[in-house]
């Protein structure tokens, strides 16, 4: 998005109105056409693979919407995703709903709790298990559910690992099958999750390795894995998310991961007996989301420029701790309006009171900014709004929805 527009956005929507109370201080603009183009290149890049947008990657209630607009699939990870869904279903008759939810919702979370599950079971609903605590709790709880067995695999330089905290043994795995199918649960696939913003995609190779000796194992030992689909049963392999977005030259590129995923995919399972998933959070969102935050204050500290924006790490940045990203702060005036100075090295604080509120030492800003000036980050759609927090009672940030 050009400068200019950002600049038109921001000031029509009051961050520099100051007779506000409380006073808009950023905007988180939305861009629903960068969301319809990275879900159009998903799709078109993995033929075979069906998109389930992995909602806690930003949940605002319009993103889905355009993603069910879109003929998305959803993967939720608590009731509420899971009510936000069907709220933005409810104009589909009650068969129809039904339907989409059997069809076209996962609940990928692997450990839920009781009262959960027992909300879950009347939409019979497809749900991941890696325990046999919680097969049981499935059966005692929400025992119409479809399972999908979730499997250890390689986190090898993704930006987040969750191998530690989620996925069976794969050794094990055709005897927690056998164990759920036992306990008289259906079982109707395998998952895995390489870890966020994977750039080893080694790890996907690796993963599909093990998923389809799995399926093989249990195939030899006469354990039926599947559902029934219009008359004939198939497997599901939901493939979880992972997949790169550019937030700079080092990340890995999306398009060659998709060639190995269609080259490793048609190798090792056959059309006509595989549905295959995969849960995009941060690369349907990612791209489409720039926050503009004006600065509230400016100091000059050991002889470096300092300057106090209107959003932090508590609130939208907070991408920076739990999602491990960085976000460049740029100057939204740089070289367009007055002499700003030359760029330097720049600390960036956030407005709340605690000092752990440092968006950034490195901040390459004009040494003459002032308050009420402009500045902006990109690539904020992912792990952001979800995080923020209510820290010091400072809630300016207003979200807005453009090309809808």
């Amino acid at each position: 998005m050009k400068k200019g527009e950002l600049k038109k956005i921001a000031i029509e929507n009051g961050i520099l109105d100051n007779s506000k109370r409380p006073e808009v201080t950023s905007v988180f603009i939305i861009d629903h056409e960068k969301i319809r183009q990275s879900y159009k290149l998903f799709t078109e890049s993995l033929p075979r693979v069906q998109a389930y947008y992995a909602v806690k990657a930003n949940s605002e209630e319009r993103i889905v919407k355009t993603l069910f607009e879109m003929g998305a699939s959803f993967d939720v990870a608590s009731l509420d995703e899971f009510d936000l869904v069907r709220r933005i279903i409810a104009h589909l008759s009650p068969e129809e709903q039904n339907d989409f939810i059997w069809d076209k919702i996962i609940y990928a979370h692997p450990i839920k709790s009781e009262a959960t599950l027992m909300g879950l079971n009347q939409y019979k609903p497809l749900v991941v298990f890696d325990t046999e605590d919680e097969v049981e709790k499935i059966r005692d709880f929400a025992p119409s559910s479809g399972l999908i067995l979730r499997i250890d695999v390689p986190n090898t330089g993704s930006q987040v690992n969750l191998s530690s905290k989620f996925g069976a043994d794969p050794g094990k795995a055709v005897n927690l099958i056998e164990k759920a199918i036992e306990k008289g649960l259906n079982v109707e696939g395998l998952s895995f999750h390489v870890g966020s913003q994977c750039g080893n995609f080694e790890n996907y190779v690796e993963a599909l390795k093990r998923s389809h000796d799995i399926f093989e194992e249990a195939k030899s030992r006469g354990i039926k894995i599947g559902a029934c689909k219009k008359g004939e049963t198939r497997k599901q392999l939901d493939i979880g998310g992972g997949f790169p977005i550019r937030y700079n030259r080092s990340s890995g590129k999306f398009e060659e991961l998709a060639g190995i995923l269609n080259s490793e995919l048609d190798r090792l399972f056959s059309q006509g007996e595989y549905d295959i998933l995969a849960e995009p959070g941060r690369f349907l969102v990612a791209n489409a989301c720039t926050l503009v935050s004006k600065v509230i204050g400016k100091a000059e500290r050991d002889g470096k420029p300092v300057y106090y924006i209107g959003n932090g790490v508590y609130f939208e940045y907070s991408g920076q701790v739990y999602d491990h990203c960085r976000y460049p702060v740029r100057a939204l005036d740089e070289g367009e309006e007055g002499d700003k100075g030359e760029l330097e090295i720049c600390t960036v604080f956030g407005p709340t009171c605690d000092g752990f509120d440092k968006v950034s030492e490195t901040a390459r800003l004009p040494r003459n900014l002032q308050r009420g000036d402009i500045v902006f980050s990109e690539k904020m759609g992912a792990y952001t709004t979800g995080s923020s927090s209510n820290f010091n009672s400072l809630r300016g940030t207003k979200i807005v929805n453009i090309n809808l």
